[in-house]
């Protein structure tokens, strides 16, 4: 399939011939095949994750505050040390059950507000870790029970721009779904231009490598009117919770976009809720990247902004195709 090639010119905005209304785009969804597509998603969640799952961001572990989640039906509470390394487990205290993410951390040690039990990471009193590991963008917690995969040491952290030359935000927000409806979501890219159009045009799924589960994607970026950033980006699922697109052709060369699904357990009406956890990992040779990096405080909110108004329209696509799935409804 013959298509454009992004190019980097002397600016990193182009401007588009003509406007093509939105209901007069080509249409996608012959090539959008639910064959494909489930075939794809089928690899993507067989692949081993070493029981690793996000947790939150990096930068939302703060010295003096723990941070609590249910992962997989697992209460976890995560928190820095005096070091600032982190350090994770039963979110329960093992006195008498108090919530441990309520607590306090003081000099690095985590302090149960009902008695005082202190911990300083390590096992005591019952209180058994659980491996956790920072990235420098999201924060990882190992789940061996949840899993029941064999372990690694590390997780499988996908590749990024150099953090010295980057501009990296975290998004995250809740679906009534599994993990397999967000990543089959990010499995099918013919839906952009069609389902959000503020922010895509000119999509076109170049290759749809079935085996190796990547599609290489031709798409502009909407800035305004017919002013877009055109680039060339390929999407690959590298875990069973996890899929990446990476810049390999235009503006923003070797940024990614990875996004992750954490299943958090099941509502009071009994459905699955997941978590998404979307890291934007932006970066440029271009010299006025300089001035974003040094303005990361104010870019990171229009980021995470960016990223929250896809994924209001992404969740409600995983949401209906869950339900839909729960129902046996599902046409794919």
């Amino acid at each position: 399939m013959s298509a454009r090639t992004p190019r980097r010119g002397r600016f990193p905005l182009a401007l588009r011939g003509s406007s093509v209304a939105w209901e007069r785009q080509r249409p996608t969804w012959r090539e959008a095949r639910p064959g494909l597509i489930a075939d794809a998603l089928k690899r993507a969640t067989a692949r081993p994750s070493g029981n690793w799952y996000v947790l939150c961001a990096a930068r939302d572990l703060v010295a003096d505050r723990p941070r609590g989640l249910t992962v997989a039906g697992e209460e976890v509470v995560a928190w820095r040390g005096a070091d600032g390394r982190v350090h994770a487990g039963p979110g329960a205290c093992p006195h008498l059950g108090a919530p441990l993410a309520q607590s306090r951390v003081r000099c690095g040690t985590l302090v149960c507000h009902w008695h005082g039990l202190a911990l300083d990471g390590g096992p005591f009193a019952g209180w058994e870790p659980f491996p956790a590991y920072d990235d420098g963008v999201l924060v990882w917690v190992r789940l061996d029970r949840s899993g029941g995969e064999e372990p690694t040491e590390r997780p499988a952290v996908p590749v990024r721009p150099d953090p010295a030359g980057a501009v990296a935000a975290v998004w995250s927000g809740v679906g009534v779904c599994e993990p397999e409806d967000v990543v089959a979501n990010r499995l099918d890219p013919w839906h952009g231009a069609w389902f959000h159009p503020y922010s895509f045009v000119d999509l076109t799924v170049l290759d749809a490598d079935a085996e190796a589960d990547c599609f290489l994607v031709d798409v502009s970026f909407r800035l305004a009117g017919r002013v877009v950033v055109p680039v060339r980006a390929r999407f690959t699922a590298p875990g069973p919770r996890t899929v990446v697109m990476e810049i390999v052709e235009g503006e923003g060369l070797g940024s990614v976009v990875e996004t992750h699904a954490t299943p958090l357990g099941q509502d009071d009406r009994g459905r699955p809720r997941t978590r998404v956890v979307e890291a934007v990992v932006a970066a440029s040779d271009r010299p006025g990247f300089g001035v974003a990096r040094a303005a990361a405080p104010l870019v990171r909110p229009l980021m995470r902004a960016a990223a929250g108004r896809l994924w209001r329209d992404d969740l409600a696509y995983a949401e209906r195709r869950w339900e839909l799935r729960s129902e046996g409804r599902f046409p794919g």
